[in-house]
């Protein structure tokens, strides 16, 4: 069944056809497209353009199909051009010339955009509690380690001694403001385009606020060729999720570091390792490899929105067809490398020992060497240079600051004393950075008491 097939005298071909069909993708959303066409019935019934009979009758109609659909009693036919043909036809196969009243006031353009807001409005709400599931993933590991010593790293070099609750929480912020995104960009989803018609709105009297109201939207969209031309919402959405895919793929890149053998701060669970079909002895971060990967895939489907929704004049165009696998693919994507990240990260076991090692090595604590002697007075520039003397001294008697003789130190600059040992402490230079944000570990644990509570409380 083609909806505008009276204007044509010969049969699609078959090629056609199936190049033009949609409903291999749009199927997905069936039950967006039966809710958003009772709301439809239901304002053509209380507006007097079909009688409250037929409304009432399309509304039943439409909720058997959908009950159906469910229960798998009526499966979709893929020889449909869309998912919007395919309910109507189902519809007025049921109620005769009932259903084919439903149409009335209504576009394809003004429908499926109606169907892909509400879709994705949904999906937003799935994605921000798959996020919220791995912050809450992230305080629990980063509370269990506030005081686990590790070292801080500058262009992949040892630099500063943090903690490893502190690093965690760095992905905790990020992906805060993943979610704050998702919700910027449902708030400017939440807009209803149905009545824009195909392009130019109808004659017909028709109440919009009302559908909206029953779709719950907040608004209604205010110029009718912007209603059904425009997918900034599956940009701006898409742009969302290539940066929640951004931080996946940096937390994965470190893990991937951070099993190694040459890090080995971490160690996967067995149940989200793989091994080598010819190396026995292989443990792989293959989930994190494959986050790490499907970056690229998300990328992809934002470029490829951009790149299809660049040249298109008003109003609709066909090329639009093109936005559902994209956004679809994106949203798909995302929610599957969170639904296998966060159990990954949530069952790691950590290493501290091996943690604290590394961050014994590299003179990782040099910057509170130097400090120690600016608080004694000394310039910090003049601090800098000596500290940088001890450094080079170390390396060339194969010491460390905290191994290096007191009189090593005193021929560099004679304000040293004992203290400096306690100075330069990992603990104490991890511990005693209590600047907010710092990683001390009361800070650790304040911050992933207030993540927890945005989270809770939706606050975000």
């Amino acid at each position: 069944m083609q909806l505008w097939k009276g204007r044509f005298q010969k049969a699609l071909s078959k090629t056609t056809n199936d190049f033009n069909s949609s409903i291999s993708f749009d199927s997905r959303m069936y039950r967006e497209d039966i809710e958003g066409s009772i709301a439809h019935s239901k304002m053509l019934g209380e507006c007097g353009i079909i009688s409250k009979e037929d409304a009432a009758a399309i509304g039943e109609g439409l909720r058997g199909i959908l009950a159906d659909l469910d229960s798998g009693k009526l499966t979709i036919d893929p020889e449909a051009e869309d998912i919007h043909t395919f309910v109507e036809g189902e519809l007025t196969s049921r109620l005769g010339d009932t259903g084919k009243r439903l149409h009335t006031a209504r576009s394809r353009n003004d429908q499926v955009a109606v169907d892909l807001r509400l879709y994705l409005r949904n999906q937003i709400k799935e994605i921000s509690g798959l996020t919220e599931e791995l912050l809450k993933v992230i305080c629990k590991k980063a509370e269990e380690h506030a005081e686990t010593i590790m070292p801080g790293y500058t262009h992949l070099q040892r630099a500063q001694p943090i903690t490893f609750g502190h690093h965690l929480l760095a992905y905790g912020e990020m992906f805060l403001r993943d979610l704050k995104r998702l919700s910027d960009c449902s708030e400017r989803m939440d807009v209803m385009p149905l009545g824009s018609g195909a392009l130019a709105g109808t004659t017909y009297p028709i109440d919009r606020r009302l559908t909206a109201d029953l779709l719950s939207f907040e608004s209604v969209s205010e110029n009718s060729l912007d209603g059904v031309s425009d997918r900034d919402y599956c940009i701006e959405l898409a742009s969302a999720l290539s940066i929640i895919m951004m931080h996946l793929s940096r937390f994965s890149e470190e893990i991937i570091l951070w099993c190694s053998h040459e890090f080995k701060f971490i160690e996967l669970d067995d149940a989200f390792s793989t091994g080598s079909s010819i190396m026995p002895q292989k443990k792989n971060p293959d989930i994190a490899e494959l986050v790490r990967g499907k970056t690229g895939r998300v990328y992809g489907d934002l470029m490829g929105l951009l790149t299809v929704m660049k040249g298109i004049p008003l109003a609709y165009n066909k090329d639009m067809q093109e936005d559902k696998e994209a956004i679809f693919d994106a949203v798909d994507t995302v929610k599957m490398c969170l639904t296998a990240f966060t159990p990954m990260l949530d069952t790691m076991t950590v290493l501290p020992q091996n943690m604290r090692n590394a961050a014994a090595g590299g003179f990782i604590n040099a910057t509170d060497c130097a400090d120690y002697l600016t608080k004694k007075g000394l310039p910090f520039r003049d601090a800098y240079k000596a500290t940088g003397e001890i450094v080079a001294l170390c390396i060339e008697k194969g010491l460390t600051l905290e191994t290096l003789p007191l009189d090593e130190y005193k021929k560099v600059c004679d304000i040293f004393d004992e203290g400096v040992y306690e100075a330069i402490g990992l603990e104490r230079c991890a511990y005693e950075r209590r600047s907010q944000g710092g990683p001390c570990p009361d800070n650790v644990r304040k911050n992933a008491d207030r993540l927890k509570t945005i989270i809770e409380n939706k606050l975000y």
